[in-house]
């Protein structure tokens, strides 16, 4: 099971991803020619860059998650996915 500063720290590298957004949704657009939609690569890019800090965090301490651990982190960003996806949207406007 993740501990709650684990499930602290994903909660606050979501918010800071829903927070720039709009950049992340640039940089997606400069792969539009070769991948298409730049909002889906923008949201591949967030969710990347999450996972990639989330196993960061475990590495740092000489750890791997388990697989349960990963189960969960999925069903914690899973669940803000809508949040993510929004803000990715809102870039557009």
């Amino acid at each position: 099971m993740i501990s709650a500063t684990t499930r602290s720290f994903i909660d606050s590298l979501v918010d800071y991803y829903i927070s720039e957004a709009s950049s992340y949704k640039q940089m997606a657009k400069s792969y539009s020619e070769v991948v298409g939609d730049s909002s889906d690569t923008a949201f591949g890019i967030i969710i990347g860059s999450i996972y990639s800090a989330f196993i960061q965090s475990y590495a740092n301490q000489q750890q791997k998650p388990s697989l349960e651990d990963i189960q969960e982190f999925t069903q914690i960003v899973k669940k803000r996915a809508p949040q993510i996806k929004r803000s990715i949207l809102d870039a557009e406007a």
